[in-house]
């Protein structure tokens, strides 16, 4: 649950909050982003914990890159954080019905919104790579009936500011907490949920290979859509160069029929988009968000320094798209 911060301490962040971002947009959208970026390299350089942490990550992703490499990985994460929140408070004035297309270059995405257009339900997943904001505000732009499952903020003031950017085209949010039955709604009548996917789930998600390493990640998604028959579809928003300009595509869509065959559907579904996720995170690694704790729960066998269970041996045994070479790094 959220925190419950004082009113006085909620306003005085709500009023800074909402006085930088008027100074902010005064200027182009170049300029600030330009000036994020350097922020980003300030933030990189003076937040030792989160700077250690990102190493950390991008040398279990990417054991085979140079301590250099990994160094402007690292710094190219931070600048681009900072980027998104400058990109958050100008998409209301620069994405809208007339502009959409020329900000945006969209690959794959027709059959998703020919399903919703149809009153088919359908699943979006993405993970916090590029620019997932911009990603939910373009599919209410294109008259999609979407809601996004969130967290709610600890700052409530910020969060219906925020939260109320993100629905000016028509995006509706729910907050995780109690969200289960708003998202048994939507997918009745027909419209779509989005999911940013990849958060570590805790001791009881579902433990599936996320470069190179078991990583735990949420039941709920796999389970509506099995026990609902939903496709699901993995997509993304990523930045192209300094401008506001981003390539929006999907990388994969997992029907029923692709399940139904799996003695174990939810490790299957579950493992698929996180596979999804990692191909958009290795199309542009600078744009993902490495300073999250995307492996910090461990599975109780490792913890316990047992060998993996027979049965998770099989699941991943059965992914078609892990090699041999994969799977046993997987295994130990």
């Amino acid at each position: 649950m959220s925190r419950k911060l004082s009113p006085l301490i909620a306003w005085s962040q709500y009023l800074a909050a909402r006085v930088a971002a008027t100074a902010l947009t005064i200027s182009e959208v170049e300029t600030n982003l330009h000036a994020a970026a350097h922020l980003g390299r300030w933030l990189y350089r003076s937040d030792k914990r989160h700077r250690t942490r990102t190493f950390r990550h991008l040398r279990i992703a990417f054991p085979d890159k140079s301590h250099d490499q990994i160094r402007q990985l690292a710094q190219k994460s931070f600048e681009s954080l900072v980027q998104l929140v400058v990109e958050i408070l100008y998409t209301p004035r620069l994405l809208h019905g007339d502009s959409w297309a020329q900000r945006t270059h969209r690959i794959g995405l027709a059959p998703s919104i020919r399903l919703i257009n149809e009153g088919k339900p359908i699943i979006f997943v993405t993970g916090h790579v590029g620019n997932w904001e911009v990603l939910g505000y373009l599919l209410g732009i294109l008259g999609l009936q979407v809601s996004a499952i969130a967290r709610p903020l600890d700052n409530w003031l910020l969060g219906d500011w925020l939260y109320g950017i993100r629905q000016r085209r028509g995006l509706q949010i729910i907050t995780k907490w109690g969200a289960t039955a708003h998202m048994l709604e939507v997918i009745e009548r027909g419209g779509g949920l989005a999911f940013i996917a990849d958060q570590n789930a805790g001791d009881r998600g579902v433990f599936v290979p996320f470069f190179g390493r078991l990583a735990s990640s949420y039941k709920s998604i796999g389970l509506l859509a099995i026990n609902r028959r939903v496709p699901i579809v993995c997509g993304y928003a990523r930045r192209v160069g300094e401008q506001f300009q981003y390539e929006v595509g999907v990388v994969d869509t997992i029907q029923p029929e692709d399940w139904e065959s799996h003695d174990d559907p939810l490790f299957y579904v579950t493992a698929r988009y996180m596979h999804a996720i990692e191909t958009m995170v290795r199309q542009s690694p600078h744009q993902y968000l490495w300073m999250h704790r995307r492996w910090k729960s461990r599975p109780r066998f490792e913890l316990q320094g047992r060998p993996m269970p027979a049965r998770l041996r099989k699941n991943l045994e059965e992914l078609p798209w892990l090699d041999g070479g994969a799977l046993q790094s997987l295994i130990g």
